[in-house]
């Protein structure tokens, strides 16, 4: 069976084919690549399940094919929960992460340790073309760290510690990160009910 992962995002692709492998491995999963071109939805909602249903919606409708798809981000706790769904586009609409990161960092520079909690949110969506709808939900607490550390991974990567440990995720492997991510338990879950 094949199943569109909505996304160009070759590490997503590659993540939720691990997962899949292992949960069903009946599912062939192929990237927008791999379809007739259709413009990106819009990330318009408010919500991370929101903008979630919105491209898997959009991926049934232009394709046939199931489609997952998921929106996650960052909610830092001194920011009441933002950057939250606006997590790519946090210091503009470019999707810079360097420049993503030096805004949060100046934003919390005052903050002590304590106060410097945090939580990576993934809402992942299954829609499937007769229109069932499954929604799933990860969460990877922590916190943020002072200076960009490792190389490994994308985003606030470099930034975020998860409970628990001393490293950030960027300084994880991809195993060791797929393990504990907010968008590796999302995948996990909507993997058992394919």
């Amino acid at each position: 069976m094949r199943v569109l992962l909505a996304t160009r995002n070759a590490g997503k692709i590659a993540e939720l084919r691990q997962i899949l492998a292992e949960a069903a491995p009946a599912v062939a999963l192929v990237g927008l690549d791999a379809v007739d071109e259709y413009p990106e939805t819009p990330e318009t909602e408010l919500t991370f399940t929101g903008n979630a249903l919105l491209k898997a919606r959009d991926g049934v409708a232009r394709t046939g094919l199931p489609t997952i798809a998921d929106d996650s981000g960052l909610a830092v706790d001194a920011l009441n929960g933002m950057p939250g769904v606006l997590s790519a586009r946090w210091a503009g609409p470019a999707k810079n992460d360097e420049a993503n990161n030096a805004l949060l960092l100046g934003q919390i520079a005052d903050i002590d340790e304590a106060g410097r909690g945090a939580k990576f949110v993934c809402a992942a969506a299954l829609v499937w073309p007769d229109g069932r709808e499954v929604v799933v939900h990860g969460e990877m607490p922590g916190r943020i760290g002072r200076e960009p550390r490792g190389s490994n991974g994308f985003g606030y990567d470099p930034l975020f510690i998860p409970e628990g440990y001393d490293v950030t995720s960027a300084e994880l492997s991809s195993e060791e990160k797929n393990a504990i991510s907010h968008r590796g338990k999302a995948f996990r879950e909507l993997a058992s009910g394919i």
